[in-house]
């Protein structure tokens, strides 16, 4: 073998094993944790301030039956940690209540919203087959809003008798953050919700 080939075999060789390269297997749950944390942010957004039409120190009762839904449970937590630090006393079950509180949830969700300065993505039909096709979009500038949000209200009935005590107004809370493009290219702003983040900010990209 002559000198030239052996060094070119040699080149090859590391060429190969630099370019090497391991991978990880991660597993896919179904929602996201960007998603999960705008629905948590929202919920304790919405259990700030509560207020129920009951003397302070009153043992209460959450009774989250009816409260149905995905990410609730942590929301079933935000609420009863709202009544604890509201000055009322948690009861284990209606027995040792005071006041049994009914939980409903008006909506847990998320909110997309999209605004487009130029021409956003379509769908057209081609044909009476109802083929279509795609068209990208063609903007200047777009964002994107990823909004959480929490909206609970309830009742509270005496919890030996049943007797009505008052309804609870509706505990309203949102979350939200923004992230923006130009020329469908250079992204800024926020991209996901932050662990531990109460507040995403504002700045002058809040347009």
């Amino acid at each position: 073998m002559r000198a030239g080939q052996g060094l070119s075999l040699a080149v090859a060789a590391l060429a190969l094993t630099l370019s090497a390269c391991a991978s990880t297997t991660e597993s896919n749950t179904g929602r996201t944790a960007t998603e999960q944390l705008l629905l948590a942010r929202a919920s304790d957004k919405a259990v700030e301030g509560l207020v129920l039409p009951l003397p302070l120190g009153a043992s209460v009762f959450v009774d989250d039956a009816y409260f149905q839904g995905e990410g609730t449970r942590y929301a079933v937590s935000a609420i009863r940690s709202g009544i604890s630090d509201a000055g009322f006393s948690l009861a284990r079950n209606k027995d040792e209540a005071n006041a049994v509180f009914e939980i409903r949830a008006g909506a847990l969700s998320l909110e997309q919203m999209r605004r487009v300065f130029g021409i956003p993505e379509m769908r057209i039909p081609i044909n009476e087959t109802l083929n279509v096709v795609s068209l990208p979009e063609l903007s200047v500038y777009s964002h994107r809003d990823r909004v959480g949000v929490a909206e609970f209200s309830g009742f509270l009935y005496e919890a030996k008798t049943g007797a009505p005590l008052g309804a609870v107004v509706p505990m309203i809370g949102t979350y939200r953050i923004r992230s923006h493009k130009a020329f469908m290219v250079v992204a800024w702003g926020q991209q996901q919700a932050q662990p531990g983040q109460r507040d995403p900010g504002s700045s002058w990209t809040e347009f």
